[in-house]
């Protein structure tokens, strides 16, 4: 089996972050190239990046969130009622495990 059919196979397989990480792989020289299993864990490793990635994306697009806000961005003052430790405490979502409302 070829290069492009193995690229062709992975692409049909809908894992595309092994085939272009397969490409980039393919594009060093040979003496830069590693060992098999090496090769192989960051194939798998690239996979799973861009299948966390891509779910993320998709997940957000569907939100229709009204305000791409990251959590540094968020105000927090004593006039609002919210302080930094407070809400770095929140963003950890224990509360979710022990059952407890905010």
């Amino acid at each position: 089996m070829n290069q492009q059919e193995t690229l062709q196979q992975l692409r049909s397989l809908k894992l595309s972050g092994m085939a272009k990480r397969y490409e980039t792989m393919l594009a060093l020289p040979a003496h830069q190239q590693e060992d098999f299993h090496a090769g192989l864990a960051q194939l798998c490793q690239a996979e799973r990046l861009y299948r966390n990635q891509y779910r993320t994306e998709r997940l957000l697009a569907m939100s229709k969130l009204r305000y791409h806000a990251l959590l540094e961005e968020v105000l927090t003052s004593p006039e609002r009622g919210l302080d930094r430790p407070t809400l770095l405490t929140l963003s950890e979502m224990n509360f979710i495990e022990k059952a407890e409302n905010l």
